[in-house]
C-alpha cells in the first residue's frame, strides 16, 4: 500500500470485509428523545477537566464512518450509552453527510461538526436538537481528516490530509458555518522520508487559548499559529520538528497546559513535548515505546487521551490492536508505560473518554465496532464492558 498516498488514510478495501453488511441495529428505544439532556461539551484535547459525578440516564454517542467505503455507513451514526453500565444501544443515522470520518461538538453542546473526507474537502454542521443538517462549507483542500472548535465557539479549525492544508471557518450564532476565513498550506519543510507532500492530520487549540497547533505527518512538523479572533486569520509563530520519518499524527495536552504528548504513526513511538504558553513554542522530546511487539507486525499509533486529573494517558495502537496505559508523572513531564490491554477489535482508529471520565471508547475501523472500557480512577486500569457494539467502518466515537 502506498503509505504516502490518500489510500493510507483509510486502510480499508480488503480489510473492511469484516465490516461489510454491518449496520447500526435498531435502537431499543428509538432515537434519543427530544427531552434528552443537553449534551455535555467534552474537553478539546484530553478527558473532562476533572472527575465528576456520573450522570444519570442514557447519554448520546455519535459515530463517524466512511460512507464511500465497502461496508461503510450511511452518514453519522447515532447511539445511546449508559454511563453506569457502559452498554451501548443503537439508534438512527443522520443522513446527508458524506464520509464523516471525524466529529466534534460545539462548546455549547448544540451543534455537531463533521469532516467530509473527500477529494473536494468540506466540513458540515448538524443541529443536535432535531438533527437537521445546517449545511457544508468547502475547506479549500482535499481529504479533511480532523476538526475542532475553538473554545470561544466562534471558529471551526480543520486539517486537510490530502493537500497538507489547515482551514478556519467562522461559526454563526446558530451553529451554522460561514465562509472560510483562512487557509494555510504547509509548504515547508520538505516532506519526510517516503512522503510525497505535507499531510495535515490534526488542528487543535492549546490550553492557553491563544495558540492553535497543526500536526503534519508528511513534514514531521507541528506548526503553532496565533488565531486572530476577530478576522479568523492565522499567523505562524513557531514550529517544532520531530525526527525524520516519525510521522506525527495526534497531539494531546496535559490538563496543566505545560506538556503535551505526541503519537507518531510511522515510527511507532510517542514523545513528551514541553509547551510554552506565552510564545506557543513546542519542544519535542525523545521517542518512547508504545507497548507494541515489533515481532508481531507493524503498529501504527493513532491517538492519545489523558484523564481529566492528569494522572493517566491511553494510546490506541492499530496493528497491535491494544490500548497502552501510561502513568503521567512529574506534573506531566514524564510518561511511564504500565502495560497494554487488548482492544477487543481490529484497528482502533479513535479513542475518547466519556465526559465524567468513567468510560473509554475505541472506534475499531477494520472490525466495524466500538469497544467500551471502564476506567479505574485510582489505578487507571481498563476493564472491558460487555461485547463491542457493531458500527460500520467505525473510525470515530464521540460520547457526550
Amino acid at each position: 500500500m502506498n503509505r504516502a498516498g490518500l489510500s493510507r488514510r483509510r486502510f480499508v478495501g480488503a480489510f473492511a470485509g469484516t465490516a461489510a453488511g454491518m449496520s447500526l441495529p435498531a435502537c431499543d428505544g428509538g432515537s434519543p428523545p427530544s427531552d434528552a439532556p443537553t449534551p455535555l461539551a467534552p474537553a478539546t484535547m484530553t478527558g473532562p477537566d476533572a472527575p465528576s459525578a456520573t450522570p444519570s440516564g442514557p447519554r448520546p454517542l455519535y459515530l463517524g464512518t466512511y460512507t464511500s467505503a465497502d461496508g461503510g455507513g450511511e452518514g453519522i451514526g447515532t447511539a445511546m450509552y449508559d454511563p453506569v453500565t457502559g452498554r451501548i444501544s443503537g439508534g438512527e443515522v443522520i443522513g446527508g453527510v458524506g464520509d464523516p470520518s471525524f466529529l466534534a461538538v460545539h462548546p455549547d453542546g448544540r451543534t455537531l461538526y463533521a469532516v467530509n473526507e473527500r477529494e473536494d474537502g468540506a466540513v458540515t454542521a448538524v443541529r443536535l436538537s432535531d438533527r437537521e443538517v445546517l449545511g457544508s462549507s468547502p475547506t479549500g483542500g482535499s481529504s479533511p481528516c480532523h476538526l475542532s472548535v475553538h473554545p470561544g465557539g466562534r471558529f471551526l479549525l480543520s486539517a486537510d490530509y490530502g493537500s497538507g492544508t489547515v482551514a478556519v471557518h467562522r461559526i454563526e450564532a446558530s451553529g451554522a458555518l460561514e465562509e472560510r476565513t483562512d487557509l494555510v498550506t504547509h509548504s515547508e519543510p520538505a516532506p519526510g522520508p517516503g512522503q510525497q507532500g505535507p499531510h495535515a492530520h490534526q488542528f487543535v487549540t492549546a490550553p492557553d487559548g491563544g495558540h492553535v497547533l497543526a500536526v503534519d505527518l508528511g513534514t514531521d512538523t507541528v506548526y503553532t499559529y496565533r488565531l486572530d479572533e476577530e478576522a479568523g486569520t492565522l499567523t505562524e509563530v513557531s514550529r517544532a520538528t520531530a525526527r525524520a520519518g516519525a510521522g506525527p499524527r495526534h497531539l494531546t495536552f496535559h490538563p496543566g497546559g505545560r506538556y503535551a504528548y505526541l503519537a507518531n504513526e510511522l515510527d511507532d513511538t510517542v514523545t513528551v513535548c514541553a509547551y510554552e504558553p506565552t510564545s506557543g513554542r513546542l519542544t519535542i522530546g525523545d521517542p518512547q515505546p508504545t507497548g507494541s511487539d515489533p515481532e508481531a507486525g507493524t503498529n501504527y499509533p493513532a491517538q492519545l487521551v489523558v484523564t481529566g486529573d492528569g494522572r493517566y494517558a491511553y494510546l490506541a495502537n492499530r496493528g497491535h490492536d491494544s490500548l497502552a496505559r501510561y502513568a503521567v508523572e512529574d506534573d506531566g513531564a514524564r510518561l511511564r508505560l504500565l502495560g497494554t490491554v487488548p482492544v477487543g477489535g481490529d484497528f482502533p482508529r479513535h479513542v475518547a473518554l466519556s465526559p465524567d471520565g468513567g468510560l473509554l471508547f475505541t472506534a475499531n475501523q477494520r472490525s466495524g465496532d466500538v469497544s467500551v472500557f471502564r476506567v479505574d480512577a485510582d489505578s487507571g486500569e481498563l476493564r472491558p464492558v460487555g461485547e463491542p457494539f457493531a458500527s460500520p467502518v467505525a473510525v470515530c466515537a464521540l460520547p457526550l
